[in-house]
C-alpha cells in the first residue's frame, strides 16, 4: 500500500475546491496537529517552541502545515516533549550552557 497514492478521504465531487487526502497526508495532519495543540498547551509560539526544544523553526512551521512527516527521531521527541515538557525545557537550557 503506498501512502501517498492510497486515498483517506476523497473530494467532494460537488466541490470543485476540495480534493482527496492521502493516508500520508492524515498522518502528517495528524503530527502537525499535535506539535500545535501541545504548542498552544505550553503557551508558546513557533518561534519560541522551536528555541526551547531545539527544533529547527522552518521544519517546525512544515511538520504544522503537514508538508512533511517529521522523522522518526523527532516523532519520539515530540511523545518525550508532550510527556514531560518542563524536563525537556530545562535538560535543553543546561544543554545549550554547556561548552562543546
Amino acid at each position: 500500500m503506498n501512502k501517498e497514492t492510497t486515498i483517506a478521504i476523497p473530494a467532494d465531487p460537488n466541490d470543485p475546491e476540495d480534493f482527496d487526502v492521502s493516508v500520508a497526508g492524515l498522518e502528517r495532519a495528524h503530527i502537525g496537529r499535535r506539535f500545535r495543540i501541545l504548542r498552544h498547551r505550553l503557551g508558546l509560539d513557533q518561534a519560541q517552541f522551536s528555541a526551547a526544544y531545539g527544533i529547527p523553526l522552518a521544519n517546525l512551521r512544515q511538520y504544522e502545515l503537514a508538508r512533511h512527516m517529521p522523522p522518526p527521531a523527532v516523532r519520539a521527541y515530540l511523545t518525550v516533549i508532550e510527556a514531560e515538557p518542563e524536563m525537556v525545557r530545562k535538560v535543553m537550557a543546561e544543554a545549550a550552557v554547556v561548552p562543546a
